[in-house]
Order: structure tokens, then sequence, then C-alpha cells
């Protein structure tokens, strides 16, 4: 049981009936009331008293689209981390590889986060490449993006990979001229395979689940979605809850499997663990050359080095028919629908299969996700808002490929408007806005930031006019997240009868600098009115 406590300093409750306050009062994990100090004391008379002076007392920050079952387990020791945020030449990626594939021996070697756009001279890689580097010992790769892996035939043979095992649902093998395997799989039910030799030897999931909700509420975040989740992964995750590794709530979006059918029911969990959703990819990862654009990829060095033709454009990972009998049997059930999408041909695809999908089984309240939506276009937006769709964006792309995007991937008529989160706001969506780790750190400060700047970490501008407010970005790491998650019932404001999940930040970010936003300091996170991060106040 949680003390009763106040909190008093500058609050900031992402409530628009009470936007300003001076003091927060907290009682069995949950807020009791907001106001001045002598309404908290009025509330709770016994409370403890924090006095936070300057600093900036919010809801806890909310991940909308999280893969926090694949980063716990990527970013575990068994893997090697080589993305760009951690490695940012090639020479040194390539060093590592090879250095831990003589140190690994017989078990293999796994890596993650390899990112030619970034890192910037890395070699194309194929089957017979990694075969060079790893003869007989297991060697995998998977891209930052997380939708390609590359593998040696060592790999292969251990996931029981041939030249004759079929695509995966929504996922394709690679081949090369004479039909023999690539050495590379598109999209997460490749990675599946591939990584399941390897997967099953990390044992329980428990205490890198810990580490890493750890790392979230460091963050300053108290909940998370899983937009990949593994229905295999239930009881492990039933299993961290029960020995009270989760430290932020969790909400779960299970990829949709030809069953077209979840063995979970709508009414399941509580308020800390909850399925939600159904997350189904329209197409793939800009940086891989495979989402559905209506525009070719520039012909540039790095579009060659990733192997892509002039005039390239890719493909959906489903067609339309596909999509609509996917939407339908899971919408039928109930579930909230997410999908993956970044070019606007794909967008088209997955909008005009909803509109018919509501047309035909209207619901009031479904919330359906698009996810990324890097090449969304305002009309695209319009089109959302009027039949009730959410997006979340991914605007930390800006930030650590904003250049590529411009520079070697789109121009600036495309690759500039990535993300377009004024024209979304301006449409009247409700968005949020991701980090969808391990790609990018869990970082909402720098979302909220490079939200309102669109500033890219090379100084440059991309598109203005598609820039938030401090008060829209702050929304949508807060309580339009909530909105998405289902969960702006009971978090995502400052509102008595939510739970107290709340950041302390060194600084009120309305009054910062947008650019030195990143900068201020998460002091500390309470999860239902227990401290998880930070000093003990």
């Amino acid at each position: 049981m949680t003390e009763d406590l106040i909190l008093r300093g500058r609050v900031l409750t992402m409530d628009d009936r009470q936007p300003r306050a001076s003091a927060i009062a907290v009682s069995r994990g949950k807020i009791v009331a907001v106001g001045d100090i002598e309404v908290a004391r009025t509330a709770l008379p016994d409370a403890r008293t924090v006095h936070l002076d300057t600093a900036c007392i919010m809801p806890g920050f909310i991940e909308a689209h999280g893969h926090p079952t694949a980063a716990a387990t990527t970013l575990a020791e068994t893997f090697v981390d080589i993305r760009p945020v951690i490695i940012g030449d090639a020479s040194t990626v390539l060093d590592t590889i090879r250095r831990e594939v003589a140190d690994r021996g017989t078990e293999g070697a796994y890596f993650n986060g390899w990112d030619p756009l970034l890192q910037k001279g890395l070699p194309p890689i194929d089957r017979r490449v990694l075969d060079e580097i790893a003869p007989s010992t297991p060697l995998v790769i998977v891209h930052n993006s997380g939708h390609a892996v590359y593998f040696n035939s060592a790999a292969a043979e251990a996931a029981g990979v041939t030249r004759e095992t079929p695509d995966p649902p929504g996922a394709s093998w690679g081949h090369d001229d004479d039909g023999e395997l690539s050495g590379v799989g598109h999209e997460t039910g490749t990675l599946l395979v591939i990584l399941a030799p390897v997967l099953r030897t990390l044992g329980p999931i428990t205490e890198r689940l810990r580490q890493y909700c750890g790392q979230l509420n460091a963050a300053g975040i108290t909940t998370v979605s899983d937009m990949a989740f593994n229905p295999q992964d239930r009881d492990a995750l039933n299993t961290a809850q029960a020995a009270g590794a989760l430290t932020t709530r969790l909400r779960l979006y299970e990829m949709s499997s030809p069953a077209l059918h979840s063995d979970t029911t709508l009414d399941n969990g509580d308020d800390m663990l909850r399925q939600i959703g159904i997350k189904t990819w329209s197409d793939g990862s800009p940086w891989v050359g495979n989402i559905a654009t209506s525009f070719p990829y520039l012909d540039t060095p790095a579009t060659q080095a990733m192997g892509l033709p002039p005039g390239h454009r890719g493909t959906t990972n489903y067609t339309r028919e596909q999509l609509d009998e996917i939407n339908e049997a899971y919408f039928l059930l109930g579930w909230q629908l997410s999908c993956h999408s970044h070019g606007d041909d794909a967008i088209d695809m997955v909008l005009g299969s909803w509109e018919d999908l509501l047309r035909h089984h209207p619901r009031d309240d479904h919330r359906l996700r698009l996810e990324h939506c890097g090449a969304m276009r305002p009309d695209q937006f319009a089109r959302a808002a009027q039949i009730g769709v959410t997006c979340s964006l991914f605007v930390d792309h800006l930030y650590y490929w904003g250049d590529v995007l411009v520079d070697d991937l789109f121009g600036p008529d495309h690759g500039a408007r990535w993300a377009a989160a004024g024209s979304a706001v301006r449409a009247g969506v409700r968005i949020s806005m991701h980090n969808d780790a391990p790609v990018t750190p869990d970082e909402p400060l720098r979302n909220i930031s490079v939200g309102v700047t669109r500033t890219s970490r090379n100084g440059s501008v991309l598109a203005s006019d598609e820039r938030l407010t401090v008060d829209q970005a702050l929304r949508a790491e807060t309580i339009d997240a909530a909105y998405q998650l289902f969960a702006d019932d009971i978090v995502g404001s400052l509102t008595p009868g939510k739970y107290a999940d709340i950041v302390v930040l060194s600084g009120d970010p309305t009054e910062t600098a947008p650019e030195q936003i990143p900068d201020l300091t998460v002091l500390a996170t309470f999860l239902a009115g227990e401290q998880v991060h930070g000093t003990e106040l």
C-alpha cells in the first residue's frame, strides 16, 4: 500500500478543465485532489508533503507504439547492439561483427541495428558475404528498422529454413537467380523464424523486462504498448507481472495470424497488463526500400547501395482482398485494429479497407490506428479524421534520418514532409508520437522537441509548416496517446480518480526553449503513487 502523498510544485495536468495547479494529492495509488496546497491538504490532511520548488509535475509519458518484449530481448547481452545510436561508423560495425563471431564460437553471433543509411560505407550483405565471415557457425544481423534480417547458411540450417520454405504471412524470403536463399528475410515473420533457435536459449523474460521497464521509467514513461505481441509470450508476461517486474503498464497488440483468430477474449487482464488490439503491416520500412508509395525513390548512391533500381517503388505486403479478410475477421471479434503504414499507396489501401469495413459494420468508438504514417498526405489525414482513425507518428525519424529522407531517398517534396504532424492535427486527427524502440531510444522529451522544431540532428529544418505547438506535442505524449490505447479513463492526465502515474521534470517544457526540451532531466517517476525511478523524494 503506497503512502498518502502531496507533491507541491509546478503542475502541468494535461486536463483541459484545469490545465495548471501547484499541488497534487495521491492516496492508495490514485489522484484524489489537484489544485493549490490548501485543496491538497484538505483532501489529505495527514499526507507527507514533498516540496519540488520549480520542478514540473506531469502525467507519466506514454509510448503508444513500442516493442517492450522485443526490446528486452534484442537489447539483452545475447545480442550485440550495433545500432547507429551506439556505433556511428561502418568500420567499427564491421570490426565488431568479426570480433564477436570469433569470440562467440559455436554458439553463434547475433546482432541488432544494421543501418547503412546512417552508418555510411556498410557493404551490401547476403548469405554468401556472411558465410565468408562465419563459415560454420550461425550469424544473424537484424536491420535497425526491424523489417529485415540477414543470415548465413548455418543460421538458416539451425532454423530449418531452405529454398522450399514458404513465405510467412505478410513476409518473404529472398532468393537469388538460382532460387537459393539469398540470406535476406523481409518483415517480422522471417525474423521470428530465423531467431527462433537463439530465442529458445534466452530463458525467462522476467529479469530482462524488469531492466527494460527501468529504462522506460528513467525516461519518464509509465505506459507502453507492445505493437508486435506474440501470444507465445503471454505466460511469460503474466509471470513477470506476478513477480513485480512490470513497472510500466502494458497494452498488447497481437500480431495477426492466418487463423484470423485470437485465443484471448476481449475481457482480459487488468489495468497493468491487457491485450486491446490486433496489428497488421501493410508495407515495410523506408530504410530497406519496401514501402508502397505513389512516387519513386531517388536514384542516389544510397538507394543504389540498397539495391534499388531507378524509379523503384515498393509494394504492399497484402492485396486489398487479403487485408479486407484480416480486418473483418478481427473487427467482428471486437478488437481494435492497428496497421503499420508508411507509403501513401499503402495508406490509401488501408483507409479504403477501413471505410468499407465501417460502412458494413459500424462501431461508435473503434479508434482504428495507423502506425508511423511517414508519407501520409494532408488529404489522407482528412480522410482518416472523417472516419475516426487515429495516427501514431514516428517523428524521431526526422531527428536521426531527416537529411537521409531528403538527400538520399525522397527529395524535399516528400522527404521533408515526412511524419506530417501539423497536417494531422489540422485535419482533426488525434495523434501520438513514438520511438518504436529498439529502433530509436525511448526519448519522449526529444519527440516533443522534434515535433515542435522539425529539426534534424544536423540542424536541417524539415517542412516548418508541419510543426506542432508545445501543447500539441505534450498531448501526443500523454492524454492523446492514452486515448489511442483506450486508457484515457485511467491515465494520461493528472485528474482526480485516475492513477497517480507521474513524471517529475527538472523544468517546465512549456517554458523551455523547444530545442532544449531534450535536456530536461527526469527527476522522478511514479507508477500508481509508487516511486519507480529517481532519488527517493
